[in-house]
């Protein structure tokens, strides 16, 4: 749609190759390869794994990221101002987020004392946003763990052990694993009677309890602005990572009331969005 309002019509001036895992027996180095070898004037990703794969299968096709995790700690681009190379895009944040989604976790929810952390065993930054959201608990007093899955089969089977671990509460880690099977972790939580906070504001819609992040959706549609640019003969080595301004924090109020939880005054005030 974006891509539309810049005057791109798919099947007129615009031509678009999709792939997504997961596809059967395929991997983020093969699909990578696979879009290298049509030959595109621009490759688009979305996550971290996509974006290394897409950087080490080229170094000549500009790729824009819609969006990264953090790609200066991950060492895709060389700075954000110039980023070097082919690749440039939007990013989401830095590490320093994922310890301030806990402290706006523990204001939200006061009584939470332990906590389980889930992110993807597979991802590339999962041990790192885990380090940080593991000093952040220390700072606040919360006794955190991690507990990771590589398949989203095993989702059910990782919240088991989590309730019988007592946490009191699970902090979800952006990751585009997680995020596609959020309908799935939001019945869980709900099941097992846990407060959950998330990035992604559509986790909150789907009757999650608590997000805090950048808009995803709005970083996502500005990464077409640096196609349009790439397309007119901009270099993507030229072009700054654009970073988010704003975080939103969004409250599902019906899913406090069914977790039998009293969000602070203060809390609602705030919330740039409650969902009643």
């Amino acid at each position: 749609m974006v891509l539309r309002k810049l005057g791109y019509i798919e099947g007129y001036n615009l031509k678009v190759e999709y792939r997504f895992l997961p596809a059967e027996g395929a991997s983020v180095d093969t699909l990578a390869t696979e879009l290298v070898k049509l030959g595109p004037k621009v490759i688009v990703t979305a996550g971290t794994a996509m974006t290394v794969a897409a950087q080490r299968a080229t170094t000549t096709i500009p790729i824009v990221m819609a969006p990264v995790a953090d790609p200066l700690r991950a060492g895709i681009v060389k700075s954000l101002a110039h980023p070097g190379g082919n690749v440039t895009g939007t990013m989401l944040y830095g590490l320093e987020l994922d310890g301030k989604r806990l402290d706006v976790f523990k204001q939200a929810v006061p009584a939470i004392a332990r906590i389980a952390v889930l992110g993807n065993a597979k991802s590339l930054t999962t041990q790192s946003q885990w380090l940080e959201t593991q000093r952040a608990a220390g700072s606040l007093g919360l006794e955190a763990r991690l507990f990771t899955v590589q398949d989203p089969a095993e989702l059910s089977a990782t919240f088991e052990i989590i309730a019988q671990d007592s946490a009191y509460g699970v902090v979800v880690l952006p990751d585009p694993l997680l995020n596609g099977v959020r309908k799935t972790i939001i019945t869980l939580a709900a099941a097992h009677r846990l407060p959950v906070i998330y990035e992604d504001r559509e986790f909150v819609q789907d009757g999650g309890l608590i997000s805090y992040g950048p808009n995803i959706a709005d970083m996502t549609r500005r990464s077409a602005a640096f196609v349009d640019k790439i397309l007119k003969g901009a270099k993507p080595s030229e072009l700054p990572i654009e970073q988010p301004t704003h975080f939103e924090l969004v409250i599902n109020l019906k899913t406090a009331k069914e977790l039998g939880l009293t969000i602070p005054d203060k809390m609602l005030t705030v919330a740039d969005e409650v969902i009643e």
